[in-house]
């Protein structure tokens, strides 16, 4: 029965958990420093910063093998393991429970339900990352440049953490992942962009200085992933971090709502 699956079935879940493909995949990605010491305040235990303070916006679409089609965003932030240079994921956003359960349950991804748009005209194009009302993330860019096609690889740290059953802190300690993605690009365009950020209680992204943007990029093709676990981090340690890549609990109690009305 399909509520308990049987051993072929399980065969075929993990051949695709052990190696998604995100097809026909567009991605508008604007890249800009930030100040130092927020990439610092923002990095969890033992993610370091690199040498610069680089964070990188994204919005996109994709076609998979594991969830479907799909959409959303992303923010990254430059950062280091030891010897591994990576993008942290700091917040991600999607527009279906399957991309948003695969992504959290398995990678790790900060993922959260959100309304998102990619549009191109010409050498223009657009995108944006709406959540609550809010647009979050808005990107436009000017494509001046045709790289041609590209083979090249990408790698994002993330974070694996369950709250507590008690609701204090967490029921273990977080995991560090690594997710690699063997990019295969069969378009890659260059140019100059722009990025607005805004925030809300539960995804206070307007905290990111937008020192200086760097470039934007536009790219098509494949992603072949794979993942693993790096280390373990103290639940103590990650617990500030897991608390701030989830909503603010306390800031959507609607129960006071009920008694100020039956006072009234």
């Amino acid at each position: 029965m399909g509520l308990v699956r049987t051993a072929e079935e399980i065969d075929e879940i993990q051949t695709t958990l052990r190696r998604p493909r995100f097809s026909s995949a567009e991605m508008l990605s604007v890249e800009f420093l930030t100040d130092p010491e927020i990439v610092e305040a923002i990095l969890p235990p033992p993610l370091e910063p690199t040498d610069e303070p680089l964070i990188s916006a994204m919005v996109g679409r994709w076609q998979s093998n594991c969830v479907g089609d799909f959409n959303g965003g992303a923010i990254y932030v430059s950062a280091r393991y030891r010897d591994i240079e990576a993008m942290y994921v700091l917040a991600m956003y999607m527009n279906s429970d399957q991309a948003i359960i695969f992504g959290r349950d398995v990678f790790g991804e900060p993922k959260k339900q959100s309304r998102n748009s990619l549009h191109r005209q010409g050498r223009r194009m657009s995108g944006w990352v709406e959540r609550g009302g809010v647009r979050l993330i808005e990107l436009e860019a000017e494509l001046t440049a045709d790289l041609g096609p590209v083979e090249g690889r990408g790698s994002n740290f993330n974070f694996k953490a369950v709250p507590a059953a008690n609701g204090e802190g967490l029921e273990d300690d977080a995991v560090l992942t690594l997710a690699d993605f063997d990019l295969s690009l069969t378009t890659n365009h260059e140019g100059v962009g722009y990025v607005r950020l805004r925030g809300t209680v539960h995804d206070p992204l307007d905290e990111i200085q937008i020192v200086d943007v760097r470039r934007a990029t536009y790219v098509e093709g494949t992603l072949d992933a794979s993942c693993q676990a790096l280390t373990r981090v103290p639940a103590k340690d990650f617990l500030p971090y897991a608390y701030g890549r989830l909503d603010y609990w306390p800031g959507l109690d609607t129960s006071m709502q009920e008694l100020a009305k039956a006072a009234s």
